[in-house]
């Protein structure tokens, strides 16, 4: 679904990405890892469109996507979350995720004036829409609590939820359990494998506890000094001698972080 060539992004002389190359496959939860500074971040913005590549291509089904503005690669179904959750603080979460889809009719002066009856129509679908959105994802007993109330872990599950309001195709998740409990983190594993294997959602996932990637991801994919290091399961990933080097021994074996 996704192809990366010879990617490079550089900020003055430092080299963020260097010619990384890579594959998401189609249908896969495909895990990046790597050390503080690697890259991974650098190479999710320049994907998904929040920051210009140096040189290099990004393909998606075979379209080249390089460069193309995030708005752009929202209409193709290619979304992308963060580490620090972007929500509307001072709005319910229904409203939230009612936000999410483009092009609704009450953003229109004209039909705000002359065809309230559509806006009406149009938000009760939203809001039923929301509703199924809020009950996948197990948090309809917050639906009417302001965003910024949230615990972390409950606006991960938002920003998972607001790729459920669009024909997502790809989802681009960085660091999806950072600052969030165990158990909201197993709740959110089991949503991104629902929507994978009942939805076809394609992800590709950044994260630093590797019992989540090791659950969720085939393949995984290590980035160092800007560069893909090595692919392949998860265990192969955490018994190859050069991952472990990259990490400067500080435990991917012994600590269980990425």
């Amino acid at each position: 679904m996704i192809e990366v060539h010879d990617l490079h992004k550089h900020f003055g002389g430092f080299h963020a990405v260097d010619g990384a190359s890579l594959r998401i496959c189609k249908g896969s939860i495909t895990g990046l890892i790597g050390p503080n500074g690697a890259g991974k971040t650098t190479l999710f913005n320049v994907i998904a469109g929040r920051l210009p590549p140096t040189s290099g291509r990004v393909t998606m089904g075979g379209e080249d996507i390089t460069g193309l503005p995030p708005h752009e690669l929202f209409h193709k179904g290619l979304l992308r979350t963060f580490q620090i959750a972007h929500e509307f603080s001072s709005m319910t979460v229904r409203e939230n995720l009612m936000m999410v889809p483009a092009s609704q009719s009450g953003e229109s002066l004209w039909n705000a004036w002359f065809r309230r009856g559509r806006i009406r129509e149009e938000e009760a679908a939203l809001a039923r829409k929301a509703d199924e959105v809020l009950d996948f994802l197990t948090i309809t007993h917050v639906a009417d609590e302001k965003a910024g109330n949230l615990s972390g872990g409950q606006k991960k599950l938002l920003e998972l939820g607001r790729t459920m309001m669009v024909d997502a195709k790809i989802v681009f998740l960085d660091e999806v359990g950072a600052g969030v409990n165990r158990t909201l983190l197993n709740t959110i594993a089991d949503a991104i494998v629902r929507l994978n294997k009942e939805r076809g959602y394609t992800f590709c996932v950044i994260e630093h506890d590797m019992d989540f990637i090791g659950r969720l991801c085939d393949p995984v994919i290590v980035m160092a000094q800007g560069k893909v290091l090595a692919e392949g399961s998860a265990q192969e990933i955490m018994q190859n001698e050069a991952v472990i080097e990259a990490y400067l021994g500080t435990g991917l074996k012994n600590k269980g972080a990425a």
